[in-house]
């Protein structure tokens, strides 16, 4: 995917990964309506790449992103704001996103665009918040951006905002994007979402325990979702990330995966990854408060 042209004085690459839900439990409704949940979220060494070029004004401005996506509305810009507002900051940003994951897709790109912005600003902008404080302000964006800011593979509870560090198996997945448009609200708010599913225990999923509570909602309103499903099943036990649109289906071998990805039906596309329990951000910036430098090309 072709991307922005970036600066020369750009600081990055900087990832913003894909995560995968491993499993989905909707264990009850709040009192504030949201939904109690359970999951396992893990990443992908497959990601969004951002840049980020310090301006001398207090100007956030985007190239790139995903597409149809206001620049209003963007993740990365209303993290970029959300940091000025908290800290004061009177430093802007020219941010530069090379989009690589699928919109609306369960990868949670746009939530990992929002956490590697915020994590990468408050080192360049020298802004010194905690991750804890860092996780508050993800969590005004979005459920999942927490977890792109907590860096380790999780067991989460709540929203998702309630992690414990997981160490599951980290296995090649082949990842298969239907290209249909799935709303989460939708999901949530359709009358037939089991949402009571019993509360499951770390050992329980380690044991194979767990599955996707809104996969037969979206199958029912989604043929294509349930086509691909059904395919990559022939192969391996395929599962659905999130609220789809995309499905998984783990191998032991990257040689394995890609075979498989190479049989893809037409109308499908999909990426071969390795899970990995540790973020690719937090790979690129342990050591580091300065974060990365702008790669060779």
């Amino acid at each position: 995917m072709s991307g922005p042209a970036i600066p020369a004085g750009a600081q990055g690459p900087w990832p913003a990964p894909a995560k995968l839900n491993l499993f989905l439990h909707i264990t009850g409704r709040r009192d504030d309506g949201y939904h109690a949940l359970q999951t396992v979220f893990q990443f992908l060494d497959h990601a969004d790449q951002l840049y980020f070029d310090l301006r001398t004004d207090t100007a956030i401005r985007r190239f790139g992103g995903p597409p149809g996506v206001p620049v209003e509305a963007d993740l990365c810009v209303r993290a970029a704001r959300l940091l000025q507002e908290a800290t004061g900051i009177r430093t802007g940003v020219d941010i530069y996103n090379e989009k690589r994951l699928p919109a609306g897709a369960g990868l949670g790109g746009g939530s990992s665009d929002a956490a590697t912005t915020l994590w990468a600003l408050n080192r360049l902008w020298a802004a010194g918040l905690e991750p804890a404080r860092l996780a508050e302000l993800g969590l005004r964006l979005g459920a999942d951006v927490p977890v792109f800011l907590f860096g380790r593979a999780a067991w989460a509870e709540g929203v998702g905002e309630v992690l414990t560090p997981i160490d599951p198996p980290q296995p090649w997945y082949l990842v298969v994007n239907p290209a249909v448009s799935v709303s989460t609200a939708a999901v949530f708010s359709d009358p037939e979402l089991t949402r009571d599913s019993p509360r499951m225990t770390i050992r329980d999923f380690l044991s194979g325990g767990g599955h996707n509570d809104c996969e037969a909602v979206v199958r029912r309103r989604h043929p294509g979702v349930a086509a691909a499903l059904d395919w990559l099943n022939r192969f391996s036990p395929a599962r659905m990330t999130g609220t789809g649109a995309c499905v998984f289906a783990a191998f032991a071998t990257q040689a394995e995966a890609l075979a498989v990805e190479s049989q893809l039906p037409a109308g499908l596309t999909g990426f071969v990854a390795r899970g990995m329990n540790r973020s690719p951000l937090h790979e690129v910036t342990e050591g580091s408060r300065d974060g990365c430098t702008r790669a060779s090309p």
